[in-house]
């Protein structure tokens, strides 16, 4: 799996990501154009040197002073812009983080905010060119390191703040970014913030993987560290776990269906980790079954000669099997009501080695409780609390 990593120990800004990604692989010359059709700008991309780091410096040329923009502006002018579906769709995704994170610290509704620096045209220049330049680089995931916020105080529109910004921490909080502070300015902005959060998934630290390129993205700031945001592709190794089996195998055209239901009971107990039952028309036209079943390799024996004892095969098959992939999985809870009422029901969460949920299942147990508890149908009950686990824990 090819994963994008943004490792942003110096902080992130729009301009910075950008940045990294045309240093990354990203057309310079496409995101350019993307970007001065959709806004009225213009784009030059050179090198900085921040430390010793080279990087890809991205500057958002504004022809003329801009005032203040309502937020139903910014989404006319990215709806009027001819972006690709997808590109557009993330853009106004991000402004919509950027919005409601403003409207939560300002106490205002989204249609009455005024976006000041983010509703600024080097804001949608960044946010516009980022989107464009992640789905060109088309990673199969974007994950993110904790993001370095910075320190100290900075001046906004609402007068003097302490580092994140009000408006940055909300997004923060709302996007489940890992952060931590160091240094003494403002080093992730509102802009920084949306990109990543809508973006990427937070892990502790990189995955085990090969590295197959890396890019810089220059920040403006001159500090004590390289300011520059860090950007890699990497092909993660071993996402999933991988579980040692072997798998059994024999057909039977002279068994009962009781027995074959016994069956299944007595091969779980022998050690069997899955049994399936298919079946099958054999030869001369005889029905049958074929009997598989999936086991650790120390328990092959004894399984196997369960179903000789059951069944009465005469020879049972080993298909040759190094591993298989399995996902980790965890129990977890969720609250929910349902009929006024106030359930917590265990759920099931399956997720691969970097965190990521790839399924979540209700427990049948509680959830058939609370079904004949309130007279919904069970299924319903499922869904629900499936839906809700989903909302609460991807």
């Amino acid at each position: 799996m090819r994963s994008l990593i943004f490792d942003p120990f110096s902080g992130a800004a729009g301009d910075m990501i950008l940045g990294s990604l045309i240093s990354l692989g990203a057309d310079r010359a496409n995101i350019c154009e993307i970007i001065e059709s959709a806004v009225d700008v213009s784009v030059s991309v050179d090198r900085a040197n921040k430390k010793g780091i080279d990087a890809v410096n991205v500057h958002i040329n504004v022809p003329h002073e801009e005032h203040s923009r309502h937020y139903h502006e910014l989404v006319d002018i990215i709806k009027a812009a001819g972006l690709s579906p997808p590109v557009e769709k993330s853009a106004l995704d991000v402004f919509a983080i950027m919005a409601e994170a403003e409207s939560k610290v300002h106490g205002e509704s989204m249609e009455e905010l005024h976006f000041h620096e983010v509703g600024q045209n080097d804001a949608l220049a960044d946010v516009i060119g980022s989107c464009a330049a992640i789905y060109e680089i088309g990673a199969d995931s974007i994950f993110c390191t904790p993001v370095n916020v910075g320190g100290g105080r900075v001046k906004a529109a609402h007068g003097s703040m302490a580092v994140p910004a009000p408006a940055t921490l909300e997004i923060l909080r709302a996007g489940n970014l890992l952060s931590y502070g160091s240094g003494n300015r403002e080093l992730l902005t509102p802009t920084g913030a949306a990109l990543l959060s809508y973006f990427a998934k937070p892990i502790d630290n990189l995955p085990k993987g090969k590295v197959l390129s890396v890019g810089y993205g220059a920040g403006d700031a001159d500090t004590e560290d390289p300011n520059v945001l860090r950007s890699m592709l990497v092909e993660v190794a071993d996402v999933l776990t991988k579980d040692q089996i072997e798998v059994l195998e024999t057909n039977v055209d002279d068994v009962t269906g009781e027995v074959l239901g016994n069956l299944f009971d007595k091969l779980l107990a022998a050690g069997a980790r899955d049994v399936a039952i298919t079946p099958t028309i054999m030869k001369k036209g005889r029905s049958g079954h074929i009997i598989k079943v999936i086991t650790k390799s120390q328990n092959s024996e004894r399984v196997a000669r369960e179903i000789m004892k059951e069944t009465g095969t005469l020879g049972i098959r080993v298909i040759p099997t190094v591993h298989r992939f399995v996902a980790d999985r965890r129990m977890d809870k969720v609250s929910i009501q349902l009929k006024s009422e106030d359930f917590t029901v265990a759920v099931k969460i399956a997720q691969d080695k970097t965190g990521e949920i790839l399924h979540i299942s209700a427990e049948y147990e509680d959830c058939r409780k609370v079904a004949d508890k309130i007279g919904l149908p069970l299924k319903e009950v499922i869904r629900r609390v499936e839906e809700e686990a989903w909302g609460k824990f991807e």
